[in-house]
């Protein structure tokens, strides 16, 4: 008998349509700026430049990784010059 492989991700994302997301940060890119992943799904998302959230997409992916670059280099600036 042959048995089905997607049923796995089936039930994750059945559970996240009936009660919802739930998210939780993955990276902290800036004071502002975080990634989130459900526990469930695995779906990723991310804030925008109005603080709203949006799927994270490849582009996303690169401008969170070019701004936690500066912002890390900011900080660790400030840090060292009082």
């Amino acid at each position: 008998m042959r048995k089905t492989t997607n049923k796995p991700t089936f039930i994750p994302k059945m559970y996240c349509a009936l009660f919802g997301h739930d998210f939780r940060v993955t990276k902290k890119v800036t004071y502002h700026v975080k990634e989130y992943a459900c526990k469930h799904c695995k779906k990723e998302l991310t804030t925008n430049s109005n603080g709203a959230l949006i799927e994270l997409t490849p582009k996303f992916r690169g401008i969170n990784a070019i701004l936690s670059r500066i912002h890390h280099s900011k900080t660790r600036r400030l840090r060292t010059h009082p």
